[in-house]
């Protein structure tokens, strides 16, 4: 944590214009609340596709309107070039966690999954290399793992993609790739696994696992586990990931730029053990919860059986040091959806 605490205390000392896109967004929004609590000009771009008002909403009543006007709205679409530059003109950090995300939403929609995830991608990288951004730091994905069976998953080990949605975003680091070889573009990909927390969206049929289940559970309705429930998964509190972008976008050492690093606890969670832990947690509130049951199916197309990232290069080049182990986050995540998903369904 030495790192991270140093990093911001710079940033409080020399406060700094970001972009963040996909501002609206579970990701975005915390980035968001997290720059402004450290006093930073912060330039958001969302379509509102798949992020919200309301988190918007809710970052500024957390922080208070004295830090809210340091932030300013571009409502539009990655897939605008011209939108791109707009947004990214005298910005010294990119944070880019605009996209579609969901591997089933991806195998069902491939040519919009496609226009987001690469195209847009493209753009921003065109917009943030014309407008001499100090660094691009982008939303990677352990899908980019694909079927590759070892564990734990390191950053040089990769194989083939099981989904369009996979492909996507290893196209992404492609791409990223030859921005810093061809015109000399900093950046970072951050191979994010399985992220959950506040503002995590529970609702549509691409919502992520932990926020369904526990909407589901809050309301006494049924949770379906695919396969034997002995899938692992790699579970990454929210805080963990905004640290990760921000030692990525202020990290000093050339070795740990133009780098690709699983972010992760490089732990293995069971959906039938995370379902058991979540069940605990929110019965205490919700004493009904004690009763509830999982329904079994088959496995999914295009998801993986095991996940475990290896974090030790995060660790070393970029002082990356999770704040949040697996219980500790579910604990904080439980009481938010308590407190807030009616909230959400308004």
């Amino acid at each position: 944590m030495q790192t991270y605490q140093a990093q911001q205390q710079k940033l409080r000392e020399k406060p700094r214009r970001w972009l963040i896109t996909g501002v609206a967004g579970f990701i975005g929004s915390n980035l968001l609340e997290t720059l402004l609590r450290l006093e930073q000009t912060v330039v958001g771009l969302d379509n509102f596709s798949t992020g919200h008002r309301h988190n918007l909403d809710q970052v500024r009543e957390s922080v208070g309107s004295k830090l809210w006007k340091n932030f300013e709205l571009i409502e539009g679409d990655i897939r605008d070039p011209v939108v791109c530059h707009r947004a990214s003109t005298g910005v010294d950090f990119v944070l880019h966690q605009a996209a579609l995300g969901s591997v089933p939403r991806s195998i069902k929609d491939p040519i919009t999954t496609n226009a987001v995830n690469i195209a847009g991608h493209l753009n921003m990288l065109v917009a943030a290399r014309d407008a001499g951004v100090k660094r691009f730091v982008y939303a990677a994905s352990s899908s980019t793992y694909g079927d590759h069976p070892g564990l734990p998953k390191r950053e040089d080990v990769i194989g083939k993609p099981l989904s369009p949605y996979a492909i996507t975003k290893y196209v992404n680091e492609l791409y990223a790739g030859i921005f810093s070889s061809t015109y000399g573009l900093e950046q970072i990909g951050l191979r994010y696994f399985n992220v959950f927390g506040r503002r995590q969206d529970p609702e549509g049929a691409y919502a992520a696992v932990i926020p369904r289940w526990a909407a589901a559970m809050i309301k006494n309705q049924p949770i379906v586990i695919f396969g034997d429930g002995e899938t692992t998964r790699d579970f990454c509190y929210i805080d963990n990931i905004v640290q990760a972008n921000i030692l990525a976008a202020t990290v000093d050492s050339k070795d740990a730029v133009n780098q690709v690093y699983n972010v992760a606890l490089s732990d293995r969670t069971t959906l039938n053990e995370l379902y058991r832990t979540m069940k605990t947690l929110l019965s205490e509130r919700y004493p009904h919860v004690e009763n509830h049951e999982p329904a079994y199916e088959d496995f999914r197309k295009g998801d993986i059986r095991h996940s475990q990232a290896d974090i030790s290069k995060a660790q070393t080049l970029l002082g990356y040091q999770p704040t949040h182990r697996i219980a500790d986050g579910l604990k904080e995540a439980m009481a938010w959806y308590q407190q807030n998903l009616s909230m959400m369904r308004r």
